[in-house]
C-alpha cells in the first residue's frame, strides 16, 4: 500500500501493538550488534540506530578490517546486511517468532563472515524473554511497519531542523532500540549533580551532564499514544508549572516530561511548525530556569533554517 509521503500517517499504538512488540524485539537484536561492535562513545551514543531513506540502520560498524551495516527496509520489508568486502545477506520481514528471526539473523551474519557475541536478552521491557525462547512475539503487518517508518521520517526531519538551532554540544538524532524512541539531546556543558535515579553505571554515564532532551515515541504503557516529548535533567524546580505551546501540549508529572500528542498535530496545516514550536518553547523555559549560557549556546533566530 502506497503512502503519500507529504502526509503524517495515523497509527495508534493499540492498532499495531502486536507488530510494535515484535518489531521492538527484532530491533533490539540488531541494535545489540551495534552495541557489541561500535567503538564506545559518551552517553552511549554508539548504541542507537539511525533513520534512513528506507528504514532504520546501524550505520557502518567496524569488524576487524572491514565494515558491516544492517538495515531494516520498511519499504520492501527486508533486513539487509552489507559488508565492505562485498557480502550481502537479506532476510524477509514477515510474521515469524523472535526466536526464528534471531536464528536467521545470526546465520546471515555468520554466513557473511561476521561472528559477534551479544547478550541475547531484551532490555527495558517488562517481560524479558530470551530471544532464543521468545515465541510469544510473532507479528508483522507491513502496512503498520511502513506507517511507523513514515512517522519516524517526519519526526526525524523536525528534530534535525531543531538540532541546527543550537551551537553547543548536542547528540545526533538517533533511535534508541531499548526505549523505542527517536531522540535529540542538548547539553549546557556543565556536569550534572549525581542523581538518585542513576543506580547503574549505564545511567550514571547517560545522566552525567546537564541536558534538555527532545524526541518522539510511538506510544508506551505510560503514554499510550504516539507523542513528542521534551524534558530537562536535572529539572528546574519551576519547570512543571510552565505553559508551552501548542495548546495540546501538557506536562506529565508521572514522567516529568512535557508531552505533545502526535494526533493533535498531524492534521494541522504545518505539523512541522507545531512540533518546532513545542521543542523551542520547552527549551526556552528550561534553559532560562536552569541558567544556561544562551548567548554562547543558541544560534540567533535570524539564522534558523
Amino acid at each position: 500500500m502506497a503512502i503519500d509521503s507529504a502526509l503524517w500517517p495515523r497509527l495508534s499504538l493499540a492498532e499495531w501493538q502486536d507488530t510494535h512488540d515484535t518489531l521492538h524485539m527484532w530491533l533490539q537484536i540488531v541494535g545489540k550488534t551495534r552495541l557489541a561492535l561500535a567503538p564506545r562513545e559518551n552517553h552511549w551514543w554508539h548504541v542507537p540506530l539511525y533513520v534512513g531513506a528506507r528504514g532504520l540502520s546501524t550505520s557502518p560498524m567496524p569488524y576487524r578490517s572491514i565494515a558491516v551495516e544492517a538495515q531494516f527496509d520498511f519499504i520492501d520489508h527486508r533486513l539487509i546486511v552489507n559488508t565492505s568486502d562485498g557480502a550481502t545477506r537479506s532476510l524477509a520481514l514477515r510474521p515469524q517468532t523472535v526466536a526464528d528471526f534471531y536464528r536467521e539473523y545470526v546465520d546471515a551474519l555468520e554466513s557473511a563472515g561476521i561472528h559477534v557475541k551479544i547478550w541475547p536478552v531484551p532490555v527495558e521491557v517488562d517481560a524479558a524473554i530470551p530471544f532464543e525462547e521468545d515465541r510469544r512475539h510473532a507479528s508483522y503487518d507491513s502496512d503498520h511497519a511502513r506507517r511507523f517508518f513514515h512517522m519516524l521520517l517526519h519526526a526525524n526531519r523536525a528534530l534535525a531542523r531543531f538540532k541546527g538551532r543550537f551551537l553547543g554540544k548536542t547528540s545526533p538524532v538517533h533511535f534508541f532500540w531499548g526505549a523505542f524512541d527517536l531522540a535529540l539531546t542538548r547539553f549546557s556543558g556543565r556536569r550534572a549533580p549525581e542523581s538518585r535515579q542513576a543506580q547503574s553505571s549505564m545511567l550514571r554515564e547517560a545522566m552525567s551532564h546537564e541536558e534538555i532532551s527532545f524526541g518522539f515515541w510511538p506510544g508506551s504503557g505510560t503514554v499510550a499514544e504516539p507523542a513528542f516529548y521534551a524534558y530537562a535533567r536535572p529539572e528546574p524546580s519551576g519547570l512543571a508549572a510552565a505553559s508551552v505551546r501548542p495548546a495540546s501540549a501538557y506536562y506529565s508529572r508521572e514522567l516529568a516530561d512535557f508531552i505533545l500528542p502526535y494526533e493533535a498535530v498531524r492534521s494541522l496545516p504545518s505539523p512541522d511548525d507545531a512540533v518546532l514550536e513545542f521543542f523551542q518553547g520547552v527549551y526556552d523555559v528550561a534553559a532560562e530556569q536552569a541558567r544556561w549560557d544562551r548567548a554562547a549556546l543558541d544560534r540567533p533566530p535570524a539564522d534558523w533554517a
